[in-house]
């Protein structure tokens, strides 16, 4: 039982370092690219490469490392990882393109009404490549580190 527990850490383990590398990564290429420290990128979502994505491709895949992939745990595990990055990139991307159309109305809006007072958070979801890159980043997280300990 105690193998089953300390198994358990590791697995959420590999997926908090896979999250917290896909963070790093954010802050990093958005320097790179627009040349400035935006903090919001620490703790934010949408971006390359999806968090959500590497957390949960992380989970699954250190799962198939050490229970294989014909265990129970790797079916709900993929389960998960399919209906999280689906989100990501459907669902939580179509409402941030709907808050940058309702910010457009707002701005544009003669008389705002009260509840108009801050604008809504328009990078919410992922493109299908960032879900991808978050992806493989959490499979070679959970994947590989425990090939190195020798799990």
């Amino acid at each position: 039982m105690w193998e089953e527990i300390q198994a358990g850490h590791l697995i959420l383990a590999l997926g908090a370092i896979a999250w917290a590398a896909a963070q790093l990564l954010k802050v990093l290429l958005v320097y790179i690219v627009e040349g400035k420290f935006v903090r919001e990128r620490i703790m934010g979502s949408g971006g390359m490469p999806s968090s959500h994505s590497a957390f949960v491709c992380a989970i699954a895949s250190s799962i198939a490392q050490l229970y294989g992939t014909g265990s129970p745990y790797f079916a709900l595990s993929i389960a998960l990882a399919l209906i999280v990055m689906y989100d990501a990139s459907n669902v939580r991307r179509a409402a941030g393109k709907q808050a940058r159309v309702l910010n457009y109305m707002m701005e544009h809006w003669d008389d705002k009404p009260e509840f108009f007072a801050e604008n809504l958070k328009e990078l919410l979801g992922h493109t299908p490549l960032q879900v991808f890159f978050g992806a493989v980043l959490g499979i070679c997280i959970g994947w590989f580190i425990p090939m190195l300990a020798g799990k």
